[in-house]
C-alpha cells in the first residue's frame, strides 16, 4: 500500500469564479516543514499573521475544480464556512493520529481500543 499524501475534499458551499462557475471538489497534499515555515516570511503574515492561512492554503490545495491555479486572490474569496472547512481539513490530514490497539480484558473478556502513543514518554526522557 502507497503513502497517501493527496485528499480529496468538497466544499459546502464551493468557489465561485469570475465567469460564475462554481467550483467544489479539490484536493489537498500533506503539508511540509517548508510549507509552514516559508510564508513566515511573508510580509503580509508579518503585517497581519491570519494571513498565514491564506498563504498555506494556497501551498496545500493543489486541484479545485476546473482552475488552472489556486492563488491567494482564489482562497481570499472563499466563502468563510469553505476557510473553516479547509482549516479543518488541513488539521485533520496533517495531524499524526494516536496509534491504538483494539483488545479485550483477560478476565472479563470487555473489548476496548487502547492508546499506544509513545511519544509522551519519549519526551520525558
Amino acid at each position: 500500500m502507497a503513502f497517501k499524501t493527496e485528499y480529496e475534499f468538497e466544499l459546502p458551499r464551493g468557489y465561485v469564479d469570475d465567469n460564475g462557475t462554481l467550483h467544489k471538489r479539490g484536493v489537498m497534499r500533506l503539508a511540509t516543514a517548508a510549507d509552514e515555515i516559508l510564508p513566515m516570511r511573508d510580509q503580509r503574515v508579518q503585517q497581519n499573521p491570519g494571513y498565514l492561512t491564506i498563504i498555506l492554503l494556497t501551498r496545500v490545495i493543489t486541484n479545485l475544480g476546473d482552475l488552472r491555479a489556486i492563488d491567494t486572490r482564489v482562497v481570499e474569496k472563499f466563502f468563510t464556512a469553505d476557510l473553516a472547512f479547509l482549516q479543518n481539513f488541513y488539521r485533520q490530514i496533517n495531524e499524526m493520529e494516536v496509534p491504538t490497539v483494539h483488545t479485550s480484558c483477560p478476565k472479563c473478556e470487555h473489548e476496548f481500543d487502547v492508546d499506544v502513543s509513545f511519544l509522551d514518554e519519549m519526551a520525558g526522557a
